[in-house]
């Protein structure tokens, strides 16, 4: 149980996804047959990472099981109590070739009834309609590996009516004023509540008018457009802010507030939840009033993160309001990351880039780590140093209580 191991991360492949990006972290062959989209790190019941039993992983056990085992020697006693036991994050690679679904994620108020109200109603936690799959919130940070793009938070109702206005689309009539009326809330509510032959005629003028524009917004649409025909969601660079993360850069979004990832490869990590609450650009399924009843409406433009120096030389920190989850980066250039005692809560360790290895005092051994894999580090590890080339990218349970 006090081991360091490695984690085999497991692939999801959705449309969205890269043939090349995460086959190309992990040293395996590309372009692969399906787009892989994510790489799951972590104890989600529903895609729980394979742990390491012997040095060339042909023996290996879910990690949710082996948490079960002993929670408090896994997790370490303050965060078993705090999380019943249960892992409380989930790391992962994301690799967008072309956007996901405009979404946001409940608090953990709404997740706790929306996942008891949907077992009561008897649909299968695999069911495509389902929405609520745990009944945890999902805040989520992520941290740019590529050039990454994303809209989120509104734009003010103001800039909305401009970029809006110029569509020939009579559908659009009430929308614009329902902006009028009732601002960026009001306005969002009547165009996902527009029949859907509405919809898709609104759509259809967004991509002739993008056509005609030049403008970075119109470009966007025009992409979007291109994936997505007749889908209303290509309107959201017109009602979203656009941001373009440099590599090391990060948001932290968090329960309520609008996103749709647009390209790129990032780093992720959230709390060990898998509800997600779309409105549309997505082939899943959409549920615009229940996308509505978790948004919240705030126009403020997104916090770009850098991350802040530590007491660990060659370490810093994500801000992230949150006690499920801290993330750092590690520059193995400065140092090895070492400790003479266990972290004293879980922690995943995954190397980004350049190759590692894990010398465990009580294993004797050292554990290779090369890019694209990553290392359970238990509560109860002793011990231990981490050394070699590379950025190192370090989650740990419990947030800013648990960080050195």
């Amino acid at each position: 149980m006090d081991r360091i191991r490695r984690l085999h991360g497991r692939v999801r492949s959705y449309a969205w996804g890269s043939h090349r990006a995460l086959a190309e972290l992990c040293h395996r062959p590309s372009p692969t047959p399906e787009p892989e989209a994510e790489l799951w790190f972590g104890a989600h019941p529903s895609a729980p990472s394979a742990l390491w039993l012997d040095d060339e992983g042909v023996e290996t056990t879910p990690l949710d099981a082996w948490i079960a085992r002993d929670p408090a020697a896994a997790l370490g006693a303050e965060t078993a109590r705090a999380f019943r036991g249960e892992l409380p994050f989930l790391l992962k690679v994301l690799a967008v070739e072309r956007a996901l679904s405009i979404q946001t994620h409940p608090n953990a108020e709404r997740a706790a009834r929306g996942f008891e109200r949907e077992n009561r109603e008897g649909i299968a936690l695999d069911d495509p309609r389902r929405r609520y799959r745990d009944p945890h919130a999902k805040p989520e940070l992520v941290c740019a590996l590529s050039r990454f793009e994303a809209l989120c938070g509104f734009r003010r109702a103001e800039r909305v009516h401009e970029s809006l206005a110029p569509l020939r689309a009579p559908a659009l009539r009430g929308v614009l004023d329902a902006l009028e009326r009732g601002g960026v809330a009001t306005g969002f509510r009547a165009l996902l509540e527009l029949a859907d032959d509405d919809k898709r005629a609104i759509a259809a003028e967004a991509a002739r008018s993008g056509a005609r524009d030049a403008s970075p917004g119109a470009e966007l649409v025009r992409r979007l457009a291109a994936d997505y025909p007749g889908d209303v969601g290509v309107l959201a660079p017109l009602w979203m802010h656009h941001v373009a993360l440099a590599p090391g850069e990060a948001l932290f979004l968090d329960a309520g507030e609008i996103h749709a990832y647009l390209r790129g490869v990032a780093v992720e990590l959230m709390s060990s939840s898998d509800n997600v609450l779309r409105g549309g650009l997505t082939s899943k399924h959409v549920d615009p009033a229940e996308l509505l009843a978790n948004l919240h409406f705030e126009t403020r433009p997104p916090e770009v993160l850098h991350p802040a120096p530590t007491s660990r030389p060659g370490s810093r920190r994500y801000a992230a309001a949150t006690n499920a989850f801290a993330l750092e980066v590690h520059d193995l250039a400065s140092g090895p990351l070492a400790r003479e005692d266990g972290p004293g809560t879980a922690e995943i360790v995954l190397c980004a880039s350049g190759g590692a290895s894990v010398r465990d005092a009580r294993a004797g051994r050292a554990l290779p780590l090369p890019r694209g894999a990553a290392a359970w580090i238990p509560a109860c590890a002793g011990a231990h140093a981490i050394e070699g080339a590379g950025e190192l990218f370090v989650a740990r349970a419990g947030g800013e209580a648990n960080g050195a």
